[in-house]
């Protein structure tokens, strides 16, 4: 009872301070690609009843294609981009929350296709209601760009993300309490924060695919043939290119796959020998 309160509570003042903001990406979808501003979609909810998920559309109307969004996805509007980008498509799950569907804190849901594939774990983790947020929403908060590294995203994302996020769903319910939820809920706010900040500062970065081989680095030891790349922070104002990379199988203990690295330049114009020198993370 305690933590359905404060769901209301939050959900509405929230859904109060972010109007304007709706309405302006409202107009912004009308302008750009007009037709409806909100993309319903099924969900599965708490006891497997499936729900309406609500979302600020993103996409093209009347396009056909698979039910994940895996990297960059075609039917994504240019709108949809910036509002992807800083997770303001969101923003109409307030009003889930508020009709009991959903929690601000909870596993997020998904397509009922995937909780039957998954239906063991999904059968523990929706004995509680879906939420906004929780560590594993967290975590894959860049998913998207992940998706984009690798050359199978679909099978990537059934054999590496899906069961990481059910483990991480799993182990913060068995602890979870208010406080917990309040920190997560800060810990969302901060993240969302960093990801407007790092889209203004990302938009003189352009990037394309190139065909000249690199490596990039993956955490050691190499634990499965699919094992999600290594990532640094780093800031960068100029070009950036992904690189189809070819790691031979003795370099990293068997594990022989198709990557993508990274090259990085600066905006002022680059030496021929630079152009030759991959940037490795």
């Amino acid at each position: 009872m305690l933590k359905r309160s404060v769901d209301i509570a939050f959900a509405g003042i929230l859904l109060i301070l972010t109007f304007p903001l709706l309405a302006f990406a409202a107009i912004l979808i009308k302008l750009d690609s007009g037709g409806p501003v909100l993309f319903r979609q099924q969900r599965m909810g708490r006891g497997f009843k499936p729900f309406l998920l609500l979302k600020l559309r993103t996409m093209r109307q009347d396009c056909d294609g698979p039910l994940y969004t895996l990297g960059a996805d075609p039917r994504i509007t240019h709108a949809g981009r910036w509002l992807r980008g800083l997770k303001l498509d969101e923003l109409p799950q307030l009003w889930n929350v508020l009709r009991g569907e959903m929690s601000m804190v909870g596993p997020r849901p998904v397509v009922p296709e995937l909780t039957a594939e998954f239906k063991r774990a999904y059968g523990q983790l929706l004995e509680v209601r879906p939420g906004l947020t929780d560590p594993a929403t967290l975590k894959y908060c860049r998913e998207t760009q992940i998706l984009a590294l690798v050359p199978d995203p679909l099978r990537y994302f059934k054999t590496v993300v899906t069961p990481d996020k059910l483990r991480i769903s799993q182990a913060y319910l068995e602890r979870a309490n208010g406080w917990r939820d309040l920190a997560v809920i800060a810990r969302t706010a901060l993240a969302l924060f960093a990801l407007a900040w790092q889209q203004q500062l990302g938009q003189s970065v352009s990037v394309r695919l190139a065909r000249t081989p690199a490596l990039l680095q993956f955490p050691q030891p190499a634990r499965s043939r699919i094992t999600q790349p290594g990532f640094e922070r780093f800031t960068i104002t100029g070009r950036l290119e992904l690189l189809p990379a070819v790691v031979r199988g003795d370099e990293l203990r068997g594990l022989a796959t198709r990557r993508l690295a990274y090259r990085h330049f600066k905006q002022e114009a680059v030496s021929a020998k630079w152009n030759r020198q991959p940037f490795r993370l």
